[in-house]
């Protein structure tokens, strides 16, 4: 049988190809991940789907006049356990929060009050 009309072929390596070459992500073939016992990317487990050390980079970047409080809450707020809901529910939850943002309140330490802000998620 030919690759021609693999999962692979058809839709996989044209993603990876557009997300590096159009949008400029970085690719990283993981699939040797464990090959030491331990990821290679900071995973403490095989289950851990967010990269959280990445994450919390990616939303200090996007947020640099947010406190580390707000981060925090908008990694946790991402990484919650959905597995209660359904597949469809959980995937509109992320979406909604990849789109617009995490609402996430911390203390305001000017004021004595809790602050709300929307964390971005996508720039």
């Amino acid at each position: 049988m030919s690759n021609s009309y693999t999962e692979d072929h058809l839709v996989e390596q044209p993603a990876i190809q557009l997300m590096r070459d159009e949008l400029g992500w970085d690719v990283v073939n993981c699939y040797g991940e464990w090959d030491g016992g331990v990821s290679a990317l900071g995973r403490d487990g095989k289950r851990e789907v967010v990269l959280t050390g990445r994450l919390k980079s990616a939303l200090r970047r996007m947020n640099p006049d947010l406190p580390v409080e707000a981060i925090e809450g908008a990694v946790e707020e991402i990484c919650r356990d959905r597995t209660a809901l359904s597949l469809a529910e959980a995937n509109r939850e992320i979406d909604k929060l990849l789109k617009q943002g995490v609402k996430v309140s911390f203390p305001d330490p000017e004021h004595g009050e809790q602050r709300v802000e929307v964390v971005r998620v996508v720039d």
